[in-house]
């Protein structure tokens, strides 16, 4: 499965009815299958080592034709009966819903709810699901169809799920905005490379029931793939920021050249930076419009995203970081146009390293879209050391899930980023030049007297920079940097910006990082 047949299927999440089961405040609400096991995070973790040491073996898929072969509309067309959610007539606050295999999720994962420390397996059950115009008959399936995943709901709304689990190891969640956008995966193995990514897969999951009026809900799910085995522990708690606890302890079976640890995957087709692709008739479109670093060092970094002609690989090495994540800056309607899928509310997904990550960087992989239906960024924590066999590897980590992320920088912040041709106006080009506009507001800024000496402190890896300033911008409250940058050779390759306002050699701002990519020789004469 690709990163387009993901995306495009998780569009299902937001148009998909959601329903839930009648089942009884017993210990075991569905109906079972087999004998209930005992179970805790280190039976599992002790699973996951036991598979590493044993060779890969590929999930067991029997489905059939007809389930197969289900196309968008038919798949679409088979809904969750809510009356059959899980805890839907226990004393609860959560609940769960399942869904059903067909389209892009062919291979069956096992479910299991767990209550006072013993776990039963879910089995498939058709009447489970309304089938209605997708050609299947419930009664003919398999016993033992099995599921593709799981959807939350929360007491404040049971007709909308605030977290999802579908396809490889993806996941995604909202935050009070009510509105998919970015999702996140379990591992990323060999991201941006040239070669085939391999996906690993969550194979199964485990719910323990939640106490009576708890908000909280703690899902088990265990990784496997050809490189790697993982046991994962899910403290889900719902909110106006939708919050994760993640740890996860990891078993690779082979070494791995690079391993992306906590990925997020978003999209970005086009936005004011960056018009490559702006052949639509709405101002932008992205589900996230940066990349937010918080370093070890205190340092606050934001790179914008773009939507490169090819592949783009960037590594932001780091020590012991102190969080990062793609953010949806921009929350105004009117700069998206969308009243059906209305961008301005996506998520936002911040990751917080619980403990010492050590030495290592952020990654982040930038693929050409020409559309909204390809999640085309990646972004990841890489070890600087390459996983070996026989390691245990123990990472755990924070999610925020929301419009508000828990840490933000003191200092002002980048609140847009504008590209177009440089020089001049009235005076003609002689020469190639591209002009970069940074927006910052907030922090100290509000405070600065007419008269503040502000300073652009701009670097490029090539190029000259021309005409550098820095002026009050009231409509933000804030400062609008500007400057050129003008080639010196005719190389494709990409140019790498830096930029932050200050002080009295102080900073005023978080740190503006960028990369271009300058236009062709044949193309630059264009702009003359």
């Amino acid at each position: 499965m690709h990163r387009r047949d993901f995306l495009t299927a998780w569009a299902a999440l937001g148009a998909a009815g959601f329903v839930q089961s009648p089942l009884a405040a017993t210990v075991f609400d569905a109906v079972p299958l087999g004998k209930p096991r005992a179970f805790d995070f280190a039976w599992l973790k002790g699973e996951a080592r036991s598979r590493a040491s044993r060779a890969y073996r590929e999930p067991e898929n029997h489905v059939p034709p007809e389930v197969k072969k289900l196309d968008w509309d038919q798949y679409q067309a088979i809904r969750f009966r809510p009356d059959h959610a899980l805890w839907a007539h226990a004393d609860s606050r959560l609940r769960l819903q399942f869904f059903h295999l067909g389209l892009f999720y062919q291979t069956p994962v096992h479910l299991y709810e767990v209550f006072e420390g013993q776990a039963q397996e879910i089995a498939y059950d058709p009447a489970m699901f309304d089938y209605g115009k997708s050609g299947l008959s419930g009664g003919k399936l398999m016993a033992d169809l099995g599921f593709a995943g799981f959807r939350l709901s929360f007491h404040t709304d049971w007709q909308r799920d605030v977290a999802a689990f579908l396809g490889a190891s993806y996941f995604r969640a909202v935050g009070a905005e009510m509105q998919y956008g970015l999702s996140a995966r379990g591992l990323a193995i060999d991201c941006g490379m040239d070669r085939p990514e391999e996906f690993p897969m969550f194979t199964a999951f485990w719910f323990e029931r939640p106490q009576p009026n708890s908000d909280q809900l703690t899902v088990y799910a265990l990784l496997d793939s050809p490189s790697i085995t993982g046991a994962y522990r899910f403290t889900i708690i719902p909110g106006t920021v939708l919050f994760m606890d993640v740890d996860s302890a990891l078993y690779p079976r082979k070494s791995i050249e690079r391993l992306g640890v906590a990925p997020l995957t978003s999209m970005f087709q086009y936005g004011e930076n960056d018009r490559r692709m702006a052949t639509d008739w709405r101002p932008e479109i992205h589900d996230s419009d940066g990349l937010s670093l918080w370093t070890g060092g205190g340092e606050w970094i934001w790179r914008p995203l773009t939507n490169p002609p090819f592949l783009r690989f960037n590594a932001y090495a780091d020590e012991n970081p102190r969080g990062f994540g793609f953010l949806q800056r921009d929350r105004q309607f009117d700069h998206y146009q969308d009243d059906g899928v209305f961008y301005e509310r996506r998520p936002s997904l911040w990751i917080e390293p619980k403990g010492n990550w050590g030495r290592g960087s952020v990654h982040l992989v930038e693929l050409a879209t020409a559309d909204e239906t390809m999640d085309n960024m990646v972004a990841y924590w890489n070890p600087a050391e390459p996983p070996q066999p026989g390691q245990e590897l123990l990472l755990g980590y924070r999610m925020y899930w929301g419009a508000q992320m828990p840490h933000a920088s003191p200092l002002a912040q980048v609140v847009a980023t504008r590209t177009g041709i440089g020089g001049i106006v009235g005076q003609k080009r002689t020469r190639f030049s591209w002009r970069f506009a940074v927006d910052f507001a907030g922090g100290p800024l509000q405070m600065l007297g007419q008269n503040a000496r502000i300073e652009p402190v701009i670097t490029a890896s090539r190029g000259t920079i021309e005409i550098p300033s820095a002026r009050p911008l009231h409509s933000v409250q804030g400062y609008r940097a500007m400057f050129d940058l003008r080639p010196d050779d005719e190389k494709p390759e990409p140019i790498n910006l830096r930029l932050y306002l200050r002080l009295d050699g102080k900073p005023l701002t978080e740190t503006w990082l960028y990369q271009w990519t300058p236009p062709t020789p044949a193309e630059r004469k264009t702009f003359l």
